[in-house]
């Protein structure tokens, strides 16, 4: 019971770190971001595939983190171009490009049988302590890293403008600031955040394949961050717990409903994800941390 739950948290805090990023996107600037699965994906198969190369786990995850920030730079720029709903799309795009690519570039990927052999942490690095441990550790280090990152960059100049981009980016530029700047910067951030999640992924799970970057992830973390209230940091975490409990709690229904199939069960798992986001968007619209309407 007790791996069963270390394994629950070690997935809680990776999804996180993705929430993290995409509440400083949207709910602090107001960047629709549908693909961030595409960010954790290059997290992901950038560190499998360097370490399996036979390079440093310490060299390995910082270039996965940059990876996933050099390629969110040039996608940023669109922002700048597209209406926000158009960008949106864009994104939804890039991110199902991103699993098509890794699809079909077998030669590096490993295709659809994708990465194999990839490391845990602990034998990377030469320990002999339990994996699923180290990794709930270092995870945990990294979302209370990103966590005070946010917290100083929102109370800082720079997020009192990030702030006022997501309420009136035309007053904004009034003002004589340059908005795209800033929205650059922190899609930069976000998606740096989400190639660290998907490195951590990789190293814990120890194999990846494109089936494990669907688009229905970017679905989840969204859920997580409506959850505990976007623009709220300690909503992120919180709404990522909330998720996560929702999830795995719902795989106990099979002990209530013996008899559904599994593809049914699956159905029924996810829907009462769906009914859970309708209850609070009646009584709590602004997340677990905003301030409720009451019944």
């Amino acid at each position: 019971m007790l791996s069963y739950l270390l394994a629950v948290t070690v997935i809680a805090l990776i999804y996180s770190l993705m929430t993290l990023g995409l509440n400083l996107q949207y709910g602090f600037t107001g960047l629709i971001n549908f693909g961030v699965v595409g960010f954790f994906a290059i997290g992901a198969y950038t560190s499998a595939l360097l370490v399996v190369a036979g390079w440093p786990i310490l060299l390995a995850l910082p270039c996965a983190v940059a990876a996933s920030a050099l390629v969110s730079w040039p996608v940023a720029l669109l922002s700048l171009r597209l209406r926000i709903e158009y960008f949106a799309i864009v994104m939804l795009g890039f991110a199902e490009t991103i699993r098509l690519v890794v699809t079909s570039e077998g030669w590096l990927t490993g295709g659809v049988q994708g990465v194999t052999g990839i490391p845990s942490l602990a034998a990377a690095l030469g320990l002999s302590m339990d994996s699923t441990l180290l990794t709930a550790l270092v995870a945990l280090g990294a979302v209370i890293g990103v966590v005070w990152l946010s917290r100083r960059l929102v109370a800082s100049p720079f997020g009192r403008i990030i702030r006022a981009i997501r309420d009136d980016e035309d007053a904004v530029q009034a003002l004589g600031k340059a908005p795209g700047r800033f929205k650059v910067a922190v899609f930069v951030l976000g998606s740096a955040s989400a190639g660290l999640a998907g490195a951590l992924y990789a190293h814990y799970i120890t194999y990846i394949s494109p089936d494990q970057f669907m688009s229905l992830l970017t679905f989840y973390i969204w859920v997580a961050m409506i959850l505990g209230g976007a623009g709220r940091v300690g909503g992120a975490v919180l709404g990522t717990a909330v998720l996560i409990g929702l999830m795995e709690g719902s795989r106990f229904l099979r002990d209530i409903l013996p008899g559904v199939a599994e593809v049914e069960m699956a159905s029924i798992r996810l829907g009462i994800i769906g009914l859970a986001l309708m209850v609070l968007m009646r009584f709590r619209p602004e997340g677990l941390l905003g301030k409720g309407r009451g019944a």
